[in-house]
């Protein structure tokens, strides 16, 4: 058997080292408020290159209408 559990561990290491070198950090899930804050410029972005206002308000309706609202 190859001992695979010793090259599993340097490329772990390399790993570490790659992301530590140009800051990228470690962490949990993000909070939905700041996962939120970060899509929201993009997706206004959209539809404004787009023209996608109309069908962004009729989805919401759709999705209004199925709520019972």
């Amino acid at each position: 058997m190859a001992d695979t559990a010793a090259r599993t561990i340097i490329r772990t290491q390399g790993r570490r080292a790659y992301s530590a070198a140009f800051g990228a950090r470690r962490s949990g899930p993000r909070h939905p408020l700041v996962a939120t804050a970060m899509v929201l410029p993009l997706a206004a972005l959209l539809v404004v290159v787009f023209g996608g206002w109309d069908a962004v308000v009729t989805q919401a309706s759709s999705v209004g209408v199925m709520l019972g609202r």
